[in-house]
C-alpha cells in the first residue's frame, strides 16, 4: 500500500547474542567489501536514523524520511499510476502480460504447501505467536490442512507431524528436506493444499526451486508429505 511507518517488537530477545537483520547485513557487507570500503557499515548497524538518511537521498518520495516517519500514521509514498494515472512506458499506457498457468500435480499422499506470514509478523520479524487472521494461538509450528485431506491421510486434527518436501534430483532421484514437529490444524484450505508459516518452513525450500526470470524461491509451491515425528520413529 506504499505506507511507510515505524514498528517495534514487544518481546525481549531470546538471547543477548541475537543481532538485528540490519546488523547481520552490515556485518556481511563489512566482511565482503573490506574495511577500506567508503560506507561505514558499523555506523549503519547501530543508527537507523542514519539508514533512513541514506534512503532519503536516493529513493523518490522519501524526502525528510526521519521526520515524516515519526508522524502518527507515517507517510504514503508516491505512486504515479495510482495518483496521476500515468505510466513510465513507451506508450505512456499500462502494459499487461498474460502467463499460462502450469499447476503442479502432486503424487498420491502428498500436498502442495504454501508458506505464509501470520498477523503478528512483518517479513521475517515475528512480533507474537498468535494469528488472529486464522484463529491460531500459542505457537507457530502448525500446518493447516483441509479436513477431507486429513481423513484420506489418516491424520487426526491436532496430531504432531514432520513436514518433508520432495524435489526431483537428477538422475531420477528425489531430494528430501525435513522440518520437524508441527501441529496439524484442520482448516478449510483448498483440497490437496496445505499452509504453514515461514521462516519455520524455509528449510523445506530447495535452493534450485526458483521462479523463472525473477530467480526468487518458489515457497508457495512445495510438494510435501506429512510424516510421523522423527522422535516417534527412533
Amino acid at each position: 500500500m506504499s505506507v511507510v511507518h515505524r514498528s517495534r517488537g514487544g518481546k525481549d530477545p531470546a538471547a543477548g547474542t541475537l543481532r538485528s537483520e540490519v546488523a547481520i547485513v552490515c556485518g556481511l557487507a563489512r566482511t565482503l567489501l573490506g574495511p577500506q570500503h567508503p560506507v561505514r557499515w558499523e555506523m549503519l548497524a547501530g543508527d537507523y536514523d542514519l539508514v533512513r538518511e541514506h534512503i532519503a537521498a536516493v529513493v523518490p518520495g522519501c524526502t525528510d524520511y526521519n521526520a515524516r516517519v515519526r508522524e502518527p500514521d507515517g507517510f504514503v509514498l508516491p505512486h504515479a499510476p495510482r495518483d496521476m494515472r500515468t505510466f513510465t512506458t513507451a506508450s505512456k499506457r499500462a502494459v499487461l502480460s498474460v502467463n499460462v498457468a502450469e499447476p503442479l500435480v502432486c503424487p498420491p499422499g502428498r500436498l502442495l504447501l504454501q508458506t505464509m506470514r501470520s498477523h503478528d509478523q512483518y517479513n521475517t520479524t515475528i512480533y507474537g505467536l498468535d494469528d488472529r487472521y486464522r484463529g491460531i494461538s500459542g505457537g507457530r509450528r502448525v500446518v493447516l490442512v483441509n479436513p477431507a485431506d486429513l481423513d484420506e491421510l489418516g491424520i487426526a486434527d491436532g496430531a504432531r507431524v514432520d513436514l518433508v518436501s520432495e524435489w526431483p534430483d537428477d538422475p531420477g532421484g528425489v531430494v528430501e528436506r525435513r522440518a520437524g514437529d508441527f501441529r496439524v490444524v484442520a482448516y478449510p484450505t483448498a483440497r490437496g493444499c496445505a499452509a504453514s508459516y515461514f521462516p519455520e518452513t524455509n528449510t523445506l525450500v530447495p535452493l534450485a526451486l526458483v521462479a523463472e526470470g525473477s530467480n526468487t524461491p518458489v515457497s508457495k509451491s512445495l510438494v510435501v508429505r506429512l510424516d510421523p515425528p522423527e522422535s516417534d520413529r527412533n
